[in-house]
């Protein structure tokens, strides 16, 4: 056994990059590292809302978390999916969700079945066979055995910075509080030393996580990553958010409603909205853009609208040295698939599963930044199919619609289009199911399918589907709505206990 190189690990930058990697680092690794974290207070996050995707709760078991302190300390709600209206034609509208479409075979995916019972006049909407479709559209939503529904969140992103910073300093992580000034290297390896701070002060360390994200510092600015821009395939540029009131009960989805130069977005909290607005400034100007968000929203704003500018794209490495980048500081991907915390995680994870123990092995560096960047195009690819399958006529629209795409998305679509076929990779994000809604949601219409619906007995094909159908009816029934739900669920402890000592003796749960 080598003798442990890697002791000291500094994370420059909180945020929700920052909290979430210290909050892996602390709980998986604090026996065995010394953890630092600067943050500046003046350097605080938007905060407008953040929405995710189902791998969120995996990695909230891994960092120990429990759902309802979180739901309760980031005014969190529960998300089902994305509902898109207006991306195809105006008037369109489909949910993306996060549960499995139908049942397949080992021959076939369900969308062959289903394509076959359509031409027959016997199948529903391709929706009527998914239960987190179903419940999204129905505004309803559970948790545990009885409801079995694949969900995620959506949250307040300051209040989740506020959330993980409580649950790492409980857990001994030290927080430096000031703005990094230089960065120091060793003059021999060209890896970083130390972080100096304003105040004059040296933090040194073995590795260093760079998470100060778009100027990326550390990973750009010092150790010059070089960027790979997907502004070609990408053009929105800008965004613009603002939080509102709430006006009704909060829904189970996000919605993403397209405009002649990009799409906004409506993110229900438990105590307000999370608006924006994204478009290409090549298209929209600013002020148009601004007028258009206010005139779009319900409730009343609680600030100006912020203006956000970005750049698609990603570092050409991602860990260099001694230094790994996370979240904005190693690329961007627009939030229209809510990847951006996911991303995150992921990267941490797999920082986890490789970390440098012993020394920084240049084969180690390589292959996480092949599986980096791999995932990274593959969402990448995932956003533009929303933009590229589109039959809108604005120029923005039409340019998105006629432009050259990368050759990675151009096969998969191809192979849907000739065949219904539909796949997912080791390195694929999103499932087969994914894709699936999103490309007939889009309008991409396959030629052929698989036949093998064709040998199933008259009569049978149909009824699978309505049973299919009536189980997913059957458990709706039993479902609350999403807001009472919530209310029930999210209780504050102190008033849930006092109601229980009033109504009985002995305790009950607090959604009893």
């Amino acid at each position: 056994m080598g003798e442990q190189r890697i002791k000291r690990v500094v994370i420059a930058g909180g945020g929700t990059a920052g909290w979430l990697a210290a909050a892996a680092l602390t709980r998986q690794l604090g026996h065995l590292l010394d953890i630092v974290l600067i943050e500046s207070e003046e350097i605080g996050t938007v905060g407008v809302g953040e929405s995710t995707i189902p791998t969120v709760r995996s990695f909230h078991a891994l960092i120990g978390v429990d759902e309802r302190e979180f739901l309760r300390a980031t005014k969190a709600t529960f998300k089902l999916g994305i509902s898109f209206e207006n991306w195809a034609r105006d008037g369109d509208r489909y949910i993306h969700s996060f549960g499995t479409v139908g049942k397949s075979t080992w021959m076939a995916d369900f969308q062959h079945f289903w394509l076959e019972a359509r031409a027959q006049g016997q199948a529903g909407e391709l929706g009527d066979y998914c239960l987190e479709h179903e419940a999204a559209r129905a505004d309803r939503f559970t948790t545990g055995d009885d409801g079995g529904l694949n969900y995620a969140y959506h949250l307040d992103a300051s209040q989740y910075a506020q959330f993980l910073r409580k649950l790492c300093e409980a857990r001994g992580l030290n927080r430096i509080e000031g703005k990094i000034a230089s960065v120091d290297r060793d003059a021999e390896s060209g890896n970083i030393a130390a972080l100096v701070m304003e105040s004059g002060a040296r933090v040194e360390g073995d590795l260093f996580i760079d998470c100060t994200g778009f100027r990326g510092l550390l990973i750009e600015q010092t150790l010059g990553a070089g960027y790979e821009d997907w502004g070609h395939w990408l053009p929105t540029d800008s965004a613009l958010a603002v939080q509102t009131t709430a006006v009704g009960p909060a829904v189970p989805y996000t919605r993403a409603i397209a405009h002649d130069a990009g799409w906004r977005w409506q993110i229900p909290l438990q105590h307000r909205v999370g608006n924006g607005l994204v478009y290409s400034s090549e298209y929209l100007s600013e002020h148009e853009a601004r007028a258009r968000l206010l005139a779009g929203v319900e409730g009343e704003p609680l600030f100006d609208p912020r203006l956000i500018r970005f750049r698609t794209g990603r570092r050409r490495r991602a860990w260099i040295g001694n230094c790994v980048a996370l979240s904005l500081a190693s690329g961007f991907v627009e939030p229209l698939e809510s990847t951006s915390i996911h991303l995150i995680m992921i990267g941490v994870t797999r920082l986890l599963q490789l970390f440098p123990f012993e020394g920084i092995d240049p084969a180690l560096v390589d292959r996480f930044n092949d599986q980096s960047r791999d995932e990274l195009e593959r969402v990448r690819d995932f956003i533009i199919l929303h933009y590229h399958l589109n039959e809108r006529p604005e120029p923005f629209w039409q340019r998105m619609r006629e432009m050259e795409i990368p050759d990675s998305l151009a096969a998969r679509i191809d192979l849907f289009r000739g065949g219904a076929h539909a796949y997912q990779s080791a390195s694929d994000l999103f499932r087969v199911d994914s894709w699936l809604q999103v490309m007939l949601g889009q309008r991409l219409e396959p030629e052929q399918y698989h036949h093998v619906a064709r040998m199933m007995p008259p009569g049978q094909l149909g009824k699978s589907l309505g049973d299919i159908k009536a189980r997913i009816a059957v458990q709706l029934a039993h479902m609350p709505t999403h807001q009472a739900f919530l209310d029930s669920y999210c209780a504050p402890v102190a008033a849930a206990e006092s109601g229980a000592r009033l109504r009985v003796r002995t305790p009950i749960s607090i959604n009893g």
